[in-house]
């Protein structure tokens, strides 16, 4: 651990026990792990969900991918969102891949922005190779997220393609900043030992399922 971390340590009481242990996934490796965190509300899981992670874990060269189940994203109205458990145990009976984990380590750590989330993770493992994964919508959109910058300062970040968004996100404020920092296609595989800031774009088979279309279509919906 880093003095930093250390010192960290000392003031919070949190950091002080593997904040993944609650859920089985406490990260104690032979080496540094490649780990891919994939955050969103999975309200619900879904085949997107599993297609990206599993492209990730064949293209990045991933040792796992742990679904990050936010307890409430405070860009997403609270009507219309299930019960935590509810949605950590879907992601469960859908992530059934023995390098796929589901965690809720954002609930047992309090934090509510993904700046402020990678912030801890990344000071309590600081041998761990995290890359952030995240689809182009959400590409399009981070410069609306608090401390978004901060993002890709802490870890590589993956971005994969989606349906109707890989112009806008391509062309979008963070793609933009952040320019120099991204890698050819030649060089993903190799995406989580880079430095930070470094970030890549992940043309894949798209998947159309949306978690809002499957909410809708829903009966009572």
């Amino acid at each position: 651990m880093s003095s930093a971390a250390a010192a960290r340590s000392d003031r919070d009481p949190v950091a002080l026990v593997d904040p993944f242990a609650g859920d089985g996934l406490a990260l104690r490796f032979p080496r540094a792990a490649r780990i891919g965190l994939l955050g969103g509300s999975f309200n619900p899981a879904h085949g997107g969900h599993l297609a990206v992670s599993l492209e990730a874990l064949k293209r990045l060269g991933l040792d796992r991918v742990i679904w990050l189940v936010s307890p409430q994203n405070p860009l997403k109205p609270v009507a219309g969102m299930a019960p935590l458990a509810a949605r950590v145990a879907a992601a469960r009976r859908l992530a059934r891949h023995p390098r796929l984990a589901v965690s809720t380590v954002e609930a047992r750590l309090g934090t509510r922005h993904t700046a402020a989330l990678l912030a801890r993770l990344t000071g309590r493992y600081p041998a761990a190779r995290f890359v952030w994964l995240m689809g182009a919508d959400n590409l399009a959109t981070i410069h609306r997220w608090r401390d978004w910058r901060q993002i890709f300062a802490l870890a590589p970040v993956a971005v994969f393609d989606r349906p109707g968004y890989a112009r806008t996100a391509l062309n979008g404020p963070a793609a933009q900043r952040f320019a120099r920092a991204r890698l050819g296609a030649g060089q993903l595989a190799s995406l989580a030992d880079h430095r930070p800031p470094a970030w890549g774009f992940i043309r894949m088979r798209l998947d159309p399922t949306s978690a809002t279309a499957i909410r809708a279509a829903r009966p009572g919906s």
